[in-house]
């Protein structure tokens, strides 16, 4: 080869790189603008997951306050179009395929609501709850932890996953005490 003939592949070469530098840059803009870009890079890492999952490992049963959590985090999730960060969660945690019923959820909460929020998740509900209860009081919930994972409850209080109790009998007093 010549000389020029060099020349001219290196310049077809440098041409050739900064159209495809150039579609890959038109591409992802367009992908961005449109919202699928997210969506596609979580769609892989779950088929990721999903492919390295070893399924035959045993994982321990769910309990029952986690089937709830993950519930409200499900319910959470789907509500706000974070699809496939849920279907790792119900993969992962091995959580039912259905959702459950939120009337079994509220029920199970001993929550009651109103029409107007029966349209949003009902974490949105009980933080709420919690970010509006914190002015009428001034206290807070107390919070206990045991030391071995699941054990009994305190007096006043309910088992929660990892040895925590939710203790309602006692309260702390507020910043303006």
């Amino acid at each position: 080869m010549r000389d020029t003939d060099w020349a001219w592949l290196a310049l077809f070469t440098l041409v050739a790189m900064a159209t495809i530098t150039e579609l890959k840059s038109a591409v992802r803009e367009t992908l961005e603008s449109r919202g699928v870009l997210s969506q596609l890079k979580a769609r892989i890492r779950a088929e990721v997951f999903s492919a390295l999952d070893d399924q035959s490992e045993t994982r321990p049963a769910l309990s029952h306050e986690n089937l709830l959590v993950n519930e409200l985090i499900r319910e959470y999730l789907e509500f706000n179009k974070y699809r496939y960060t849920a279907s790792v969660l119900t993969a992962e945690s091995g959580q039912p395929e259905l959702p459950l019923d939120r009337q079994f959820l509220e029920n199970e909460l001993k929550v009651v609501e109103d029409a107007g929020s029966k349209s949003v998740p009902l974490l949105y509900g009980l933080v709420s709850h919690f970010l509006s209860s914190r002015g009428d009081s001034g206290g807070k919930v107390f919070l206990r932890g045991h030391p071995v994972p699941g054990g009994h409850p305190v007096p006043g209080g309910h088992p929660v996953p990892g040895g925590l109790n939710v203790d309602h009998s006692n309260t702390l007093p507020g910043p303006d005490v």
